[in-house]
């Protein structure tokens, strides 16, 4: 997952950030202001497409992220994340739409009074509305293939309205125009097709990018969006109207950021995430199987397979690994997994966990994620090496190695994040030895662990309600919803376990409990993290990376994937059909 580190996420609203970007020259452009509430511009708040040319929209209507061939492919518009960070995005940057009201000069949305920001039902066509006083202007957004298309219609009683598009596009991308009274088309597209998108043939994505005329990329993508969500495996009995919503818009999102041809995933439609994780793209695939769409689900998990994952932390749409952070711990065990899950052979490469950077990429070290993904796939497949402890016999292998992860990670409030470092604190990432990595010896630590960092028997409330940081150490407030999401499909899974137990029940700490009691503890607290993640989500739905911990305004990626995939798991349990 493209987790940034600590600190740029303590540097990024302030002058040392942007002394990083530029060296603090006054001459450098400054990011617009925001509305009150709303992230600052250029910051993606939305994604349209359907696994072919991507775009990035943000809370004010401007194309802020451009990807051809396919989500994780090249940048057609530049916006680095560093500029974002450090607020100093110039703002011409991509395509910002304008309207000149009277003989007043253009104004971009982000001058409006108000802007709001939604998805058309059961599609990734995006609509955004600004109100200039009596005058609004609404934006609507679809890509298909390698077409996207943005249509801006004036509504002004008695008003004079000029509406147009400033174009700032990189590597040869052009766009047309099409006007008429109170309505602005621009469809746009890179300028050579590739020879695969020429040769592509979807059923779920409708005529070839090709083939699509301006003014119908819109309605083909309606179209196309809506068919694909009826496919999906509906959540059980009793699931309420929110989660059903939740459930759906995830799916489209991780429609949207998976490469239909490849299945290459892209972390985030953004400059720095707009690569293959493996972790992330190996969830997406789980996300994928467990709502019905096993197609889909093979081709993420094959894509997995051909990596070089001793290569690098982070991979192309092309495949080839992305320099600068060295492979990580857990890579192996999740695309075993997801492997598993899609019903493909598990990958034959074996990596080892030990002094490797975890998913906080940080330094590298003897993490608890890490060793729990690969205990946990090594229990199915032998391509990842467990923890090299030798214990006592008369107990499998997979057994000793979840008796190491004990001995070296278990404190008296749970598991933490460096082996034999009870100073680390603990670690969410203690959830992955329920789902998917399931490690049954290790279920009473990770329940107390979860519990403490849900708020649930801790002393005193959460920090936030928008969920809760990646661990306990976290050198920051902002909450993840990566994190967030996982502890509660992991939680969902113990509350279901502990139902199928007799009336009381042991959980391994010496202290009986009653079996209906705990379950709706845990239940209770799973259900608890689904509504921070309610609060974090944009109006649009779209989970960010992270968000302000008083406000719950987006402050990373929006959305990102690993966060819907997780989501979409956390229901399914929950609500099983």
């Amino acid at each position: 997952m493209a987790w940034t580190r600590a600190a740029l996420a303590l540097v990024a609203a302030g002058a040392v950030a942007l002394a990083v970007v530029s060296g603090g020259s006054s001459a450098d452009p400054r990011t617009p202001a925001g509305l009150p509430g709303l992230p600052p511009p250029f910051l993606g708040t939305a994604v349209v497409g359907s696994g072919g040319l991507t775009a990035a929209i943000d809370a004010y209507g401007d194309v802020v992220e451009l990807r051809a061939p396919g989500p994780a492919g090249r940048a057609l518009i530049d916006n680095p994340a560093d500029r974002q960070a450090a607020g100093s995005v110039a703002a011409d940057t991509g395509i910002v739409p304008r309207v000149s009201i009277g003989d007043d000069a253009a104004l971009p949305l982000w001058r409006a009074g108000a802007v709001e920001q939604r998805y058309l039902p059961g599609t990734n066509v995006v609509r955004t509305v600004a109100r200039f006083g009596l005058v609004r202007v609404a934006i609507s957004d679809a890509a298909v293939g390698g077409r996207l298309e943005r249509v801006l219609d004036v509504s002004a009683p008695g008003t004079r309205v000029r509406p147009a598009f400033e174009v700032n596009l990189e590597g040869g991308a052009h766009c047309r125009e099409e006007r008429e009274p109170g309505r602005l088309a621009l469809v746009c597209s890179p300028s050579r097709p590739s020879a695969t998108a020429r040769s592509s043939r979807n059923p779920d994505d409708g005529p070839a990018a090709e083939q699509v005329r301006a003014g119908r990329v819109i309605g083909v993508a309606s179209a196309a969006d809506r068919r694909w969500i009826t496919r999906a495996r509906p959540l059980g009995p009793g699931a309420p109207r929110w989660a059903r919503q939740m459930y759906r818009r995830s799916l489209l999102i991780l429609r949207a950021l998976t490469d239909r041809r490849t299945g290459a995933l892209a972390a985030g439609a953004r400059d720095g995430w707009a690569y293959v994780w493996p972790r992330d793209a190996s969830t997406t695939a789980l996300a994928f199987a467990a709502a019905g769409y096993r197609p889909e689900a093979r081709r993420v998990a094959r894509f997995l397979v051909d990596l070089d994952l001793g290569a690098a932390a982070r991979f192309r749409g092309d495949g080839t690994p992305v320099e600068g952070r060295e492979a990580q711990g857990d890579a192996a065990g999740w695309v075993a997994v997801a492997a598993r899950t899609a019903g493909l052979p598990s990958p034959t490469q074996s990596l080892p966990w030990r002094d490797r950077a975890d998913y906080q990429e940080s330094d590298p070290g003897s993490y608890l994620a890490n060793a729990t993904a690969s205990v946990g796939a090594s229990a199915g497949a032998s391509a990842v090496n467990g923890p090299q402890i030798r214990l006592d016999g008369g107990k499998s292998g997979h057994r000793q190695e979840a008796t190491g992860i004990e001995r070296a990670f278990e404190t008296r409030e749970g598991l933490v994040r460096r082996a034999g470092d009870p100073r680390s604190g603990l670690d969410s990432a203690a959830a992955w030895a329920v789902q998917p990595f399931s490690i049954p010896a290790l279920y009473p630590p990770v329940r107390r662990t979860l519990l403490h960092l849900a708020g649930i028997g801790a002393s005193g409330p959460p920090e936030s309600r928008f969920g809760i940081t990646p661990s306990e150490r976290w050198p920051g407030v902002d909450p993840w919803t990566a994190p967030t999401a996982w502890s509660a499909w992991s939680l969902a899974a113990l509350a279901e376990r502990e139902s199928r137990l007799p009336a009381v029940a042991r959980h391994g700490d010496g202290s009986g409990r009653a079996g209906r009691g705990v379950t709706r503890l845990e239940r209770r607290a799973a259900l608890s993290l689904l509504a921070d993640l309610r609060r974090a989500a944009t109006p649009a739905g779209a989970l960010p990376e992270r968000v302000d911990a008083r406000t719950g305004v987006p402050r990373s990626t929006t959305p990102l994937a690993w966060s819907h995939a997780f989501a979409i798991l956390a229901l399914r349990e929950l609500w099983p059909s």
